[in-house]
């Protein structure tokens, strides 16, 4: 089963990163070499978090739009990004996102299988 794990980067992940940048990408990184290691790994991608803000496009149900300066859902925790691993159950996904050892938020979410 493919699962996502979504990244929401937090004050304190953010802190870190202010930091020690270096140290804290080489303990990030060492994380996602192990997922790919063990075959775990299908993909992922970060989000530029630090120097550039996100547009949020919102869509009535009569197809009116607008578009704000900032993300969707304002707060502590930020997407940060997302990797795509292959598990056996949500049980292993869980065990996956609770090894990530930085202070992030992490949520675990099915992928919805193609017919």
């Amino acid at each position: 089963m493919k699962y996502a794990l979504v990244i929401f980067e937090t004050d304190e992940s953010r802190r870190r990163i202010r930091a020690d940048r270096a140290a804290y990408r080489k303990e990030y990184e060492g994380w996602i070499g192990g997922l790919a290691a063990a075959g775990k790994l299908v993909g992922g991608d970060a989000l530029e978090t630090g120097d550039t803000a996100p547009a949020t496009v919102r869509t009535t149900a009569d197809g009116t739009t607008t578009v704000t300066e900032g993300p969707a859902h304002a707060g502590e925790e930020t997407l940060g990004g997302w990797f795509v691993v292959e598990v056996a159950d949500r049980a292993e996904a869980v065990e996956l996102a609770r090894s990530l050892p930085t202070p992030e938020t992490v949520e675990v979410r099915p992928l919805l299988e193609s017919a």
